[in-house]
C-alpha cells in the first residue's frame, strides 16, 4: 500500500446519505478474484445509463473531478453488506480519502486495511465542504487536519494504530514483517526446544 502523508486534491462531492456497498460496487461485478480492476465499476448504476452511455448529471462524469483523490459524502457511507470490494473499487478508481459524518463500521475498517483514509467530520462541516463548488482540500494525516484553499481548517481524529499503519503504508502482513528478526529468533529457539 502507498503511505498517506499529505494529499492535496479537488473534492468530489457525493451529496448522498446511506450510500451502501451495492451502490459503491454492484453485485454483478464481484466475480473477479483480483483486488484490482474494480474502479471502472465504481457507482456503476449511477455513472451509466441503461444504454451504457455516461450519465451527464453524475459527479464522476464531470471531467473537473477526473484527478480527484478525495471523496466527500453524507451520513452512513458504506452501509449494507460487508463486501471488501467496495474499498477496492474506491481505491482502484483513485480515491485515497473518503470524508463523511459517519461510516458503517465494517466499511470503515476495510478502508483502513486497504490504504484508504476514512475521515469522520460533523454533519455541519461536511455540508459546508459539499456546498463549496470545485473545492480543494489538503489532507494532513500527521497533524490530523484538513486545510481548504479558502483557509478553513478542519480537525479530525484517528486511532493511533491505524494512523501509523496508513502513514507507513502498512497492512497486517507488512506489519508482521517489521518483526521478522524476532520471529526468526523465536522459530530457531522453538525448533531447538522441540528437537530435544
Amino acid at each position: 500500500m502507498k503511505p498517506i502523508q499529505l494529499i492535496a486534491s479537488i473534492v468530489t462531492p457525493l451529496n448522498k446519505k446511506n450510500v451502501d456497498t451495492d451502490q459503491i460496487i454492484s453485485k454483478e461485478f464481484l466475480k473477479r478474484i483480483e483486488r484490482t480492476g474494480f474502479g471502472k465499476y465504481l457507482f456503476y448504476h449511477w455513472r451509466y445509463q441503461e444504454d451504457g452511455a455516461e450519465n451527464p448529471s453524475f459527479v464522476l462524469n464531470d471531467p473537473t473531478y477526473s484527478d480527484s483523490r478525495i471523496l466527500v459524502a453524507h451520513e452512513n457511507f458504506g452501509c449494507g453488506s460487508s463486501r471488501e470490494h467496495a474499498p477496492w473499487a474506491i481505491g482502484d478508481y483513485g480515491f485515497r480519502v473518503v470524508i463523511a459524518p459517519s461510516f458503517a463500521d465494517i466499511f470503515y475498517n476495510n478502508c483502513m486495511k486497504n490504504g484508504i483514509l476514512p475521515i469522520r467530520l460533523p454533519v455541519a462541516e461536511v455540508e459546508e465542504i459539499l456546498a463549496k463548488p470545485y473545492y480543494t482540500l489538503t489532507v494532513d494525516l500527521p497533524n490530523q487536519q484538513l486545510l481548504g484553499t479558502d483557509g478553513v481548517m478542519y480537525n479530525f481524529s484517528i486511532d493511533p494504530y491505524q494512523k501509523k499503519m496508513l502513514l507507513n503504508g502498512w497492512d497486517e502482513i507488512s506489519l508482521t514483517f517489521q518483526y521478522e528478526k524476532q520471529i526468526k529468533e523465536y522459530e530457531a529457539k522453538h525448533f531447538k526446544m522441540t528437537a530435544i
